[in-house]
């Protein structure tokens, strides 16, 4: 009852409350990142959604595409502006995802939606976290975020997903913005991002 009818009323109408008031302060962060990252303020990528079905994420855009002599592309922490460093510390990159809850393609609260490629790599137990939609934020992210292992993430996830409810959902709302607050477990110790996940070895 609560995750096919309650959870996607509320989800569109607290997001669409949030982005109205949150508006003005996009409309500056996107001329600012239009500025740092020659005209690209916003990032797009395919992520899997509820069972796995494919849409596209839409972030603020915090790192620029400079390559190496080769072509390749350069490190996160050099690709990453002084700008974009702000906005990620804060979470702000976060915001436009309020467009994909409005769209339907995530919740506010669920398992982060990861990339494509991860979809094979996942076990049986795992995989299970695609069982209901991801979220812009979720109970591994207020538990650790980037600082704790893909292995303990991922049962997280599992547990959000045997325990989802509007209680547990308030919980992690509330936690979320306490942790966006004091800028815990952004990233990994010694990394801007966190290491790819390349599956379990347990």
């Amino acid at each position: 009852m609560y995750l096919k009818k309650i959870k996607p009323i509320l989800d569109f109408i607290i997001s669409f409350i949030g982005f109205v008031i949150v508006s003005p302060l996009l409309f500056i962060v996107t001329i600012l990142l239009f500025l740092a990252n020659q005209g690209k303020p916003f990032f797009f990528q395919k992520r899997p959604g509820l069972h796995g079905k494919p849409f596209y994420i839409i972030k603020f855009k915090t790192m620029n595409d400079k390559r190496d002599d080769e072509g390749n592309l350069m490190s996160d922490a050099e690709r990453l502006t002084r700008i974009g460093s702000f906005v990620r510390k804060t979470s702000i990159d976060e915001l436009p995802q309020l467009i994909n809850v409005l769209k339907g393609d995530i919740s506010l609260v669920g398992p982060r939606p990861l990339l494509m490629e991860y979809l094979p790599l996942y076990n049986t137990e795992q995989a299970r976290r695609h069982e209901v939609k991801p979220g812009i934020t979720g109970w591994a992210q207020v538990n650790g975020r980037n600082s704790i292992s893909w292995e303990e993430k991922f049962r997280l996830d599992v547990e959000y997903v045997d325990n989802c409810s509007l209680l547990l959902d308030c919980k992690i709302l509330w936690m979320t913005v306490k942790k966006v607050l004091v800028r815990d477990g952004i990233s990994a110790e010694g990394v801007v991002t966190m290491d790819k996940f390349t599956g379990s070895t347990k």
